[in-house]
C-alpha cells in the first residue's frame, strides 16, 4: 500500500472539510424537502464537518484515499407517502452532489485561473494548486462512481431499486441484507487475494469521466 503525498493529504483535508459534509447534506436536505422529519431531528441540515464526518471513514480517507461520512437516518414510509420517487432522489443527492463540487472545481482548473505555485514533488517541480484541484476533482468522482454501485448500504442500491421490476427489486433486497459483508469482501479482502472486482470498474470509469471534463 503508497501512503499518500503531501499534495494527496491536503485534497483528502478539503474533501473531509466539503465534500463529505455536502454530500450528507445534499441526503438530508433532500430528505427535508420530502417531508422526512429524522435529518432535521438528528441536526443534520448543516455544513459543519462535525456533524457528518465518521471517525474511521475519515482516518482511512488519509491513509489510503477512500473513506466515508456518517450516513443520514431516513424514513422511508414518511417518504413514499410524499413519493414513490422519493427515497431514490434522496440517495441520488449525494452522488449528485459529488459531481457537483467536482464539475465546480473543473472549472478554474480548466480555464488555467489557479495561480502558478511551483512546488517540488518527488523531484519534478509540480503546480501545487493545480495538482491540489485535480487530486480533489478525481476523488469526487471516484467517490460518486462508488456510490453508485448498487449494494447496500451504497447510494446505487435504492437508485437502481427504484427502476427495476416489482419482482427484481425484491432480490436485489434480499442480496442486500448481505449488502455490507458483501461490499467489505469486495473491497478489502478480495484485493488482498488478487480477486478485484470494484476498481477495474470504478477506476477506469472515473478516469474518463475526468478526462471527458
Amino acid at each position: 500500500m503508497t501512503l499518500p503525498g503531501p499534495l494527496d493529504l491536503i485534497a483528502y483535508l478539503l474533501i473531509l472539510m466539503f465534500a463529505f459534509p455536502v454530500h450528507e447534506f445534499a441526503h438530508a436536505w433532500v430528505a427535508d424537502r420530502f417531508g422526512d422529519p429524522q435529518p432535521r431531528l438528528d441536526g443534520r441540515l448543516t455544513l459543519d464537518p462535525t456533524v457528518h464526518l465518521d471517525l474511521l471513514g475519515s482516518i482511512l480517507l488519509l491513509i489510503v484515499g477512500f473513506g466515508w461520512a456518517r450516513p443520514v437516518r431516513i424514513t422511508p414510509h414518511i417518504l413514499r407517502r410524499r413519493s414513490q420517487a422519493a427515497v431514490m432522489w434522496v440517495s441520488l443527492a449525494g452522488p449528485a452532489s459529488n459531481l457537483l463540487l467536482a464539475v465546480i472545481a473543473a472549472v478554474p482548473f480548466r480555464l488555467g485561473w489557479l495561480p502558478v505555485i511551483w512546488v517540488p514533488v518527488d523531484g519534478v517541480q509540480t503546480n501545487l494548486l493545480e495538482q491540489i484541484f485535480l487530486i480533489f476533482i478525481y476523488t469526487n468522482l471516484l467517490l460518486m462512481v462508488f456510490n453508485l454501485i448498487p449494494l447496500a448500504p451504497l447510494d446505487g442500491e435504492k437508485i437502481i431499486g427504484y427502476f427495476l421490476p416489482p419482482e427484481l427489486a425484491s432480490r436485489l433486497e434480499q442480496i442486500n441484507q448481505y449488502g455490507q459483508i458483501i461490499l467489505f469482501a469486495l473491497f478489502f479482502i478480495g484485493p488482498r487475494f488478487g480477486l478485484d472486482f470494484i476498481s477495474p470498474i470504478v477506476v477506469p470509469l472515473t478516469r474518463f469521466l475526468v478526462g471527458w471534463g
